[in-house]
């Protein structure tokens, strides 16, 4: 099944939502940093590694368990950014770019996952 995962919209959308992410997380209360930023930070990592990740497994349906799990990490970090914009920490603007990447990755996985799972490959 092999994916070259570097060439996957889907992985490079995920990396610039983590360089987004930790950019934000820079102009946060620095008394969060080992509780929010840190839990914001895995959760962006996570998103494009288990692509990555997933992108060498022998079969589509090894391939989805690891989309579903890049998708779970997406929601997990939606919510920790909506917790911040609650909260009102860091800058609106970068927090609102963030918002709409990681909504954005999520309908490319989402979209991607099926695909696989629907592929004759």
């Amino acid at each position: 099944m092999n994916h070259n995962f570097k060439k996957l919209m889907i992985w490079q959308r995920a990396m610039d939502l983590t360089d987004y992410t930790f950019d934000y997380c820079k102009n946060m209360p620095t008394d969060e940093r080992y509780n929010l930023i840190d839990q914001i930070n895995r959760c962006s990592c996570s998103i494009p590694s288990n692509i990555a990740e997933g992108s060498g497994k022998s079969t589509p349906k090894h391939f989805a368990e690891f989309l579903s799990t890049s998708l779970s990490s997406s929601y997990e970090l939606e919510t920790q950014l909506l917790i911040c914009e609650r909260r009102a920490y860091g800058k609106a603007d970068a927090l609102k770019r963030c918002l709409e990447l990681v909504v954005e990755v999520q309908k490319m996985i989402f979209s991607f996952r099926e695909y696989i799972l629907n592929s004759k490959v």
